[in-house]
């Protein structure tokens, strides 16, 4: 669904306390009033999500965004005009307007402006925030389709927004302004240079081992930001990352049992039967728009294992340098590394 009809009948959805999944140029939302504790509750409920794991919080702008915290920062509003609409979420104290359910209990909230057209619509008609976790169930690959999302919730459950496929592919880089000096709670898009230079003062980088996974230092920050607590990103199917294409055979189950690699960038390879693989693209943005996708076909073939190559970053720079970071980080979570 799409058009000025669909969004009066998600708008109507969501003033009655019911759930919209909508496209956002990361990935699919599953949307509901972020003021109406019961409505945010039903989100919980149905995506099978922990109540300890917060949400983010999706404005139309800064004006909406201070509704929605104590203060929007010097250093909030700098970043706002460079990156929003786009995937950088702050984390900021919250206002008294978002109940105690969408934070978890925690004194800050993440608020984030969504880059992509049918979002924008849809929270500017509503004429509020909306909460918008993954619109998939707790644990699973990400959605960045509106089919993905009607493989797991029937649209008398979730009315779905079509808004095509997500752009940008990945959930957005966290970014938390409470503190002394600012520190990414998760990788995206937008990399830590580029929030320094914005910023004009250094910014404290996300840690992770070599698979791209949270360090434990983070744990004391969970309560901060989403997707850093239990199992995401997750296939049924178990998930092999290898460095190297001679580690790719050795990674395929033997027997019966099939398996799907998600071939190095640009180099498409050859299995032998009854494995498969699947390309991936060289750019690091396209890959990125590409993964769970491809996760899901991977996953939907009923494959026993997912061997995903790794791309040789090393030489990456700049905006490919960040989302090659986020695309392991990922990679890491689905295979179970922390």
């Amino acid at each position: 669904m799409d058009g000025p009809e669909a969004i009066a009948e998600a708008v109507g959805r969501l003033r009655a306390g019911g759930l919209v999944a909508f496209p956002t140029e990361t990935v699919y939302g599953l949307g509901a009033d972020a003021r109406r504790a019961d409505a945010v509750q039903r989100v919980f409920e149905t995506k099978g999500r922990p109540s300890d794991n917060p949400l983010i919080v999706h404005v139309s702008g800064e004006a909406m965004a201070a509704l929605v915290v104590r203060s929007f920062t010097d250093r909030a509003v700098r970043l706002a005009a460079a990156f929003w609409p786009g995937p950088l979420t702050f984390v900021l104290e919250r206002s008294n307007a978002i109940p105690d359910v969408v934070t978890a209990g925690g004194p800050t909230v993440g608020v984030r402006c969504p880059d992509h057209p049918l979002a924008l619509a849809l929270i500017e008609s509503f004429g509020g925030p909306l909460v918008g976790p993954s619109a998939n169930p707790s644990g699973y690959i990400s959605p960045t389709s509106a089919a993905h999302v009607l493989n797991h919730f029937g649209q008398g459950e979730v009315l779905v927004l079509d808004g095509g496929a997500c752009k940008a592919g990945l959930e957005s880089t966290v970014i938390d302004l409470t503190s002394a000096r600012p520190r990414v709670l998760r990788p995206g898009i937008v990399g830590v240079e580029h929030l320094a230079a914005v910023l004009g003062e250094p910014v404290d980088g996300w840690g992770g081992n070599a698979h791209g996974s949270a360090i434990a230092g983070q744990a004391a920050k969970r309560t901060a930001s989403p997707g850093l607590i239990g199992p995401h990103y997750q296939p049924r199917a178990a998930v092999v990352v290898v460095g190297t294409l001679e580690e790719i055979n050795d990674a395929l189950p033997s027997g019966s049992q099939s398996g799907v690699v998600l071939a190095p960038p640009g180099t498409p390879i050859t299995v032998a039967p009854p494995h498969t693989s699947i390309p991936m693209p060289v750019s690091a943005h396209a890959y990125a728009s590409e993964l769970y996708a491809a996760l899901r076909d991977a996953d939907d073939s009923g494959a026993g294992v997912i061997v995903v190559a790794l791309p040789s970053v090393e030489t990456a720079s700049g905006s490919d340098a960040a989302v090659w970071a986020a695309v392991r980080e990922r990679l890491g979570r689905a295979s179970g590394v922390e």
